[in-house]
């Protein structure tokens, strides 16, 4: 993958296919790869005409790892993809994150409105008025040696998935300790791009997709039945939810 300098931090990204840009920015503990090619969205937008730039995360993928939890702050995250769209001349892009990467895409289009055409809210949802108060949980199982001592099924949830990507732990650890504060009804209010919320029924980390629609003037929403946090990821109804809402294809 090439790189770029994001304010002194090298980060890998990807470019594929012809149209109108789209950027992709993946969860925590996964890579653009996984998120984005295995589940075979890449694919899927190039052959509707899409221009698809997927970015791995900063302590992620390709890209470089850093062990300090004061470097992984979202909107820290968020000014990496805009820095990758001032890389590539892009002005404004239609920008999709999921999990930790729409967390990053909504602090992308309050901060940087100029820059996202709309925006899709995947595997997070109401639960962003939360935060993510297991934080330092998360980041000890990713370290701990015991994997089968781990108590909350979501830290081993991640753990496992971190050791079935080959992602380093440490710097997925760091990460994680930056914390995910919760977002106010005050910043979501002022997005004003349109935006689809996505996320399964069965996702205890996303939580229900209403509250946060409520919360975003004109936005949409769309639960997957039967869908996890996983699981919703490659799902049919969620693409086919996305090219529409898109107008692609």
């Amino acid at each position: 993958m090439p790189h770029f300098d994001s304010d002194g931090v090298q980060i890998a990204y990807e470019v594929a296919g012809e149209g109108d840009p789209v950027l992709l920015i993946h969860g925590f503990a996964s890579t653009s790869a996984i998120n984005w090619v295995s589940t075979g969205w890449l694919k899927m937008l190039t052959e509707a005409g899409r221009q698809v730039i997927m970015i791995d995360n900063r302590g992620h993928g390709d890209s470089e790892k850093l062990y300090d939890p004061g470097s992984y702050e979202a909107p820290q995250m968020a000014e990496d993809s805009r820095r990758l769209l001032d890389h590539l001349a892009i002005e404004r892009a239609d920008v999709m994150g999921y999990s930790m990467g729409a967390r990053i895409t909504t602090f992308l289009a309050i901060n940087r409105p100029q820059r996202v055409r709309s925006a899709v809210i995947a595997g997070m949802a109401g639960n962003i008025f939360k935060g993510v108060e297991t934080s330092e949980v998360i980041a000890d199982a990713l370290l701990t040696e015991n994997v089968d001592g781990i108590a909350l099924p979501a830290a081993k949830a991640f753990r496992l998935f971190a050791d079935r990507t080959g992602g380093d732990r440490q710097a997925l650890a760091a990460c994680m300790r930056a914390g995910r504060p919760a977002l106010s009804h005050e910043a979501l209010a002022t997005i004003s791009c349109p935006v689809l919320v996505v996320a399964g029924d069965d996702d205890p980390i996303a939580g229900p997709v209403g509250p946060l629609v409520d919360a975003i003037p004109g936005a949409a929403g769309l639960t997957l039945p039967g869908r996890d946090h996983m699981k919703a990821v490659g799902d049919m109804t969620y693409k086919r939810g996305v090219i529409a809402f898109w107008g692609t294809g």
